[in-house]
């Protein structure tokens, strides 16, 4: 038998591509048709139309696009319809549901149906079945992203570095959009808890079970920097909202030995490093960035430096840089070097798509609750805590009294309240002129407030460090009054009352609100904020 010509080839195709998926098309090029189960399919049609609970079973898991023939996802979107509305699911109101979608004769009509129903006695094995049609599918959308990086890799005007960023997304996704959390019982949880308890009293009671923060009573009041939250520092600019961060990342690296991210996009990895060196060495920065250093300010630099150097902190300093390849190169920095410890300066400069793409809606404030959520579920897939700088509204200055913020004044988005484990304030009210904080009375010279005014799991409060402004350094008070023991307030530390959803009170005490009348905004149901 004669091989057909190129022509009746070519119009195969044409007809093939009309009646398949476009996901799957591509995979005709390579001359194969694209991974399919079409007997599974029919079985999973005909085991939802038989058997009453079949769908609770899978649905959950069974998407239409996991269907390779447009006929069954048109079925199976009637399906979803019915089970949406709590309408019995049977042939016979499948059929009239797809009548109503103007698809029963697209599908074959009645007979189609009643086939499907005759494929199989139940619906015993359907839970497996819907996994080999999500298997096939998966299959399907990796042949069709990969063709798609083939045709542009062979293009000389494509940027080969966008294009694999563009890469590592798109597969990144697939693994998202298919990736599945299984409901775990409550026994086993606890078990793992209860483990993790006998751990905790059995160690040092001193020791701290997260990440140092090297302040000793910011580590008191969160014990440490704990895996998977999110941690929001928000100020007002020249609050030293970078140099605070460069601090937490030197004392976690060098005191903590944990490795430290940074990814600045403000600043240059040279600017950042100067910084740490002028607190590292108590130099005047803008005497390193000179080059003007008495030898006994050499010596010192020389002598400090070491630590510094050894320190296991890693820089990047792209610019504008999108989700994406923040959570690649986090990723990367896990794996290589099993990074403990995430920090970005600052959210609003991050965009939500890869470069070279326009971002879905031209809405920012979306865009930045997007960033603020994927910054959440990085800090969970990676079990590593995320420290994000945000910046805060003009309207902190407009407002009369001390001007101290709070957390209607987070810029561009409520969503980053809403996914922030803790929000933490810097606060310095000598840099607005006061000389004596307004509410406390005390002396406000190189005094800087750490305000935590939301904590997921524990109080919020307000920490008293140390700013020395000629090296932009903050530090313990050296007065050794300021310590918070546990999870009392001492006298001199300014504590806010707050009613938690978490029952804090329970958990912590009550507290005293002696910091002044102020508002620290309400949630979307109205409660208050924790």
């Amino acid at each position: 038998m004669a091989e057909p010509g190129p022509e009746v080839v070519r119009k195969t195709r044409e007809i093939l591509r009309k009646n398949i998926p476009a996901e799957s098309a591509s995979a005709l090029d390579y001359g194969k048709l694209p991974p399919q189960a079409v007997d599974f399919e029919e079985a999973v049609l005909g085991a939802l139309m038989i058997e009453e609970h079949a769908i609770n079973k899978i649905s959950d898991i069974l998407r239409p696009e996991f269907f390779y023939v447009d006929k069954h996802q048109r079925i199976f979107k009637a399906i979803q319809m019915l089970h949406s509305n709590r309408s019995p699911i049977d042939m016979l109101t499948v059929s009239e549901q797809l009548k109503k979608n103007n698809d029963l004769e697209a599908i074959g009509g009645y007979f189609a149906i009643a086939q499907l129903t005759n494929k199989l006695a139940s619906a015993a094995n359907i839970e497996y079945h819907t996994l080999i049609l999500k298997e096939k599918y998966i299959q399907r959308q990796l042949i069709s992203t990969s063709a798609g990086i083939i045709k542009q890799a062979y293009e000389d005007s494509v940027d080969v570095f966008d294009l694999l960023n563009e890469a590592e997304s798109a597969l990144f996704q697939i693994s998202q959009d298919n990736a599945t959390r299984e409901t775990v019982a409550i026994s086993h949880i606890l078990t793992k808890e209860l483990k993790q308890l006998d751990t905790r009293l059995s160690a040092d009671k001193n020791k701290l079970h997260g990440i140092t923060t090297g302040f000793r009573d910011l580590d008191s009041v969160t014990g440490g920097w704990q895996k998977t939250d999110l941690v929001i520092v928000a100020a007002r600019p020249a609050m030293g909202k970078t140099s605070f961060t460069l601090a937490l990342a030197r004392n976690a690296a060098i005191d903590g030995n944990t490795p430290v991210a940074i990814f600045s996009l403000e600043m240059s990895s040279g600017q950042l490093v100067q910084r740490l060196v002028s607190m590292e060495t108590e130099i005047k920065s803008d005497n390193i960035r000179k080059g003007i250093l008495s030898p006994a300010e050499y010596q010192q630099l020389t002598s400090r430096i070491d630590k510094l150097r050894a320190a296991p902190i890693f820089i990047d300093d792209t610019p504008s840089i999108s989700i994406y390849e923040l959570r690649t190169k986090c990723r990367r920095l896990k794996h290589e070097h099993n990074v403990g410890l995430v920090i970005i300066d600052y959210l609003q400069l991050m965009t939500g798509t890869p470069a070279g793409q326009k971002a879905a809606s031209g809405n920012r404030t979306q865009e930045i609750g997007e960033i603020s959520r994927s910054l959440k579920g990085l800090a969970k897939e990676l079990e590593v805590p995320v420290i994000a700088l945000s910046q805060l509204s003009r309207q902190t200055e407009s407002r009369g009294g001390d001007k101290r913020p709070m957390l209607s004044d987070l810029r561009d988005s409520g969503s980053i309240e809403q996914d922030a484990d803790i929000v933490m304030f810097l606060y310095r009210a000598e840099y607005y002129g006061f000389n004596v904080d307004p509410n406390t009375q005390r002396d406000t010279k190189n005094l800087a407030e750490v305000i935590i005014a939301k904590h997921r799991n524990g109080p919020v409060t307000t920490v008293n460090t140390k700013f020395i402004n000629d090296f932009a350094k903050f530090e313990n008070l050296d007065d050794g009054n300021d310590r918070f023991d546990g999870f009392t307030p001492s006298p001199r530390m300014t504590t806010i009352t707050r009613q938690s959803r978490m029952n804090q009170d329970d958990d912590f005490g009550q507290v005293k609100r002696n910091h002044g009348p102020r508002d620290f905004g309400q949630d979307d149901e109205g409660s208050d904020l924790y």
